[in-house]
C-alpha cells in the first residue's frame, strides 16, 4: 500500500484516534440508579444518566491479539468503521423496505430537480462504483418510486425519474437520515470533523 507514505507519523497517529473516537459504541452498566463507564480499564461512574458513550479502539472491536502498526490499523479503521455506520444506516432504512443503494439512486434523482437520468449519469454519482444500477432501477420501479422511459431524442438511452411518491418517501426518511449522521458527527467537534475529512482526502488520493 504505497499510498500510505503520503502521511507523517503525526498524522497517522491522528486518523488512528479519530476512527477510535468516531466508532465508539454505546455501553450500558446499571447498578444502583449509576451508570458506570468504563474507559480505558478505568470505571467513571455517573448519576442520573439514561446512556454513556465508551471509546474502544479497533484491537478491542475485531479481539485482535497480535500488535497492528499504525498503517494495518487505518485501513482496519475505515472498514470497520463503514460497517458500523452502513448497519446503523439500515436500521433506518429498514420499515421503509429500502437499502442503501436503492435510497442512494432515489437521492441522486432528486437532486435532478424534476429532469430525468440516464443509467450511466446515476452509475457515475453513486458512492459504490460496481452498484447494479439497472438491478437497483427494476427494485424501485416495482414500488412505484420512480419512472423509466426511452428518451425520445436518443432511443439507445434510458432516463429515469422520481415520482412523487418517491420524493414524499425521501422527505419523510430526512429527518431519520439527518439525525443518523448527526449521531456520528456529534462525535467530534467541528475542527475534528474538518480535519477527519481532509486527512480521509488525502488518505484516498494516491
Amino acid at each position: 500500500m504505497l499510498f500510505i507514505t503520503n502521511f507523517n507519523i503525526s498524522e497517522f497517529r491522528k486518523l488512528t484516534l479519530f476512527f477510535d473516537h468516531f466508532s465508539k459504541q454505546l455501553k450500558f452498566f446499571n447498578k444502583k440508579s449509576q451508570y458506570i463507564c468504563i474507559y480505558n480499564k478505568i470505571y467513571i461512574t455517573f448519576v442520573a444518566t439514561n446512556y454513556i458513550y465508551t471509546n474502544m479502539k479497533i484491537e478491542d472491536e475485531i479481539k485482535s491479539t497480535i500488535p497492528l502498526d499504525n498503517s494495518k490499523k487505518i485501513i482496519l479503521n475505515v472498514l470497520y468503521t463503514q460497517n458500523v455506520i452502513n448497519d446503523k444506516f439500515n436500521e433506518v432504512l429498514k420499515p421503509y423496505d429500502l437499502s442503501g443503494e436503492q435510497y442512494n439512486v432515489l437521492r441522486i434523482l432528486r437532486g435532478q430537480k424534476g429532469n430525468p437520468a440516464n443509467m450511466y449519469a446515476i452509475q457515475e454519482r453513486m458512492l459504490a462504483k460496481t452498484s447494479n444500477t439497472t438491478r437497483l432501477v427494476d427494485k424501485l420501479l416495482l414500488k412505484d418510486l420512480v419512472t423509466r422511459n426511452v428518451c425520445p431524442e436518443n432511443r439507445r438511452k434510458i432516463e429515469v425519474l422520481i415520482t412523487q411518491k418517491g420524493l414524499d418517501l425521501l422527505m419523510e426518511l430526512d429527518p431519520k437520515v439527518n439525525a443518523h449522521v448527526v449521531s456520528f458527527s456529534n462525535n467530534l467537534s467541528a475542527e475534528e470533523q474538518i480535519l477527519l475529512n481532509q486527512l480521509l482526502e488525502k488518505y484516498r488520493n494516491k
